[in-house]
């Protein structure tokens, strides 16, 4: 998914990241896990400033059912 930001002092039409973790003992279904704000504030730091045409982080809260482990 693209994503307009700025980045400096220019508007930026780059890229959103999304991460999802999730707590599963059998892929049927599946619950987000609770990272840390400080741990998702980190990451994305890092991924924001180390990941070029990146420019928004998403996290993704959808259990198992309705969305699925792999992401399309």
């Amino acid at each position: 998914m693209r994503s307009v930001g700025v980045m400096g002092d220019h508007r930026t039409y780059d890229y959103a990241v999304a991460l999802r973790g999730v707590l599963t003992s059998d892929f049927m279904t599946a619950v987000a896990a609770e990272i840390p704000w400080s741990v998702l504030q980190t990451c994305m730091n890092r991924i924001i400033n180390e990941v070029k045409g990146v420019n928004r982080v998403l996290y993704d809260l959808t259990s198992k059912p309705p969305g699925t482990i792999e992401i399309e």
